[in-house]
């Protein structure tokens, strides 16, 4: 197992994290939690090289992705840079990258009852105004679970805040901080059900948030 402890704080700069050979040739990985190597709860790094191909995999509890570069495909369509995706649980597919591509996955942690597909381009969707300096983009909602874009403009702090059922956070663009430390972009950060902090940034920060879904 690896970071399965959801009682503790997780940060993990994936910039200093060496890519490792998944079964399959030409998809590597960084992984960042895990329930067991090749199986259960995962949350990982996935790189397609060009002209990879994963073989026809079901989802018993689900699959979520972002495409942070690149373009994935799998036998349903092409998926570019900024393509938030959810494949129910249930759902099989058979994944494949034409040019390559990097993406953050979490494997097998769906509520069995959430089971509507989603497919945004994060890059023609609408962000929507939130608190001053704040924009956010919703991209799922289930029960206590919320996901979504945030974008804080420079020079923004957040007000001391607690994470009821957690929060989970991987920076995309700029440096998030907090009284604990400096998150650049890459940084994956779980934060346990109940902890707190007071974020701010000095430059225009875009982070992807999940949170809700930690509850004990």
């Amino acid at each position: 197992m690896l970071n399965m402890q959801f009682n503790q704080t997780v940060v993990i700069d994936t910039n200093q994290l060496e890519w490792e050979e998944s079964p399959m040739s030409g998809v590597w990985r960084k992984p960042l939690a895990r329930e067991a190597a090749e199986h259960g709860h995962t949350t990982s790094l996935v790189r397609y090289l060009p002209g990879s191909s994963f073989a026809e995999h079901r989802h018993p509890l689900g699959e979520e992705i972002l495409v942070l570069d690149g373009v994935f495909s799998d036998e349903n369509g092409d998926y570019g840079t900024g393509t938030y995706l959810r494949n129910p649980p249930g759902s099989r597919h058979s994944p494949f990258s034409k040019q390559g591509c990097i993406l953050l996955v979490k494997l097998e942690q769906f509520d069995v009852e959430d089971i509507e597909p989603v497919c945004i381009d994060t890059d023609k969707a609408a962000w929507m105004p939130g608190e001053p300096g704040l924009e956010i983009m919703p991209l799922h909602d289930f029960g206590h679970e919320n996901v979504a874009l945030m974008r804080c403009f420079a020079n923004i702090k957040f007000l001391p805040h607690q994470h009821i059922g957690g929060e989970e956070v991987f920076v995309l663009k700029g440096t998030l901080e907090d009284e604990y430390g400096h998150y650049p972009a890459g940084t994956w950060i779980r934060s346990p059900h109940n902890s707190e902090h007071c974020p701010y940034v000095e430059d225009e920060v875009i982070f992807w948030i999940k949170t809700g879904h930690l509850l004990p």
